[in-house]
């Protein structure tokens, strides 16, 4: 499934995994994310932090109508404030689609699949 966009020059689709790429590399520059957990992770038990290459497997990305969702699963770091790392994850997400691909994108929602504790 792709995400379709009309410019005055043609039409452009652009892949769900694709999107999620730029979202995962997005979130994970944030302060406070250890990284990205699978969206499978309850049904297995076990938390498994995923790579660059794997981060659709922990991002979904929806289309409803007009509207662009996207649902990300992840690990913070012990010691952090979890809803104000949630709440940086999302701004950073929405403001980097925007400006790489000029997606406006309606909602962000944050699932916490672990917390770690991270050495220096």
């Amino acid at each position: 499934m792709s995400i379709e966009m009309k410019t005055t020059y043609g039409q452009i689709d652009i892949s769900n995994e694709v999107i999620a790429t730029i979202a995962g590399g997005a979130a994970i520059d944030c302060y406070g994310i250890v990284g990205m957990a699978s969206r499978k992770q309850l049904k297995d038990g076990l938390t498994e932090l995923l790579g660059r290459e794997n981060f659709s497997r922990g991002i979904v990305v929806r289309q409803e109508e007009d509207e662009v969702h996207i649902d990300m699963y992840i690990i913070v770091s012990y010691g952090t404030k979890i809803s104000e790392v949630a709440h940086n994850v999302q701004n950073k997400v929405k403001y980097t689609l925007d400006q790489m691909l000029g997606l406006a994108v309606d909602s962000v929602n944050i699932y916490v699949q672990g917390v770690r504790v991270t050495t220096p």
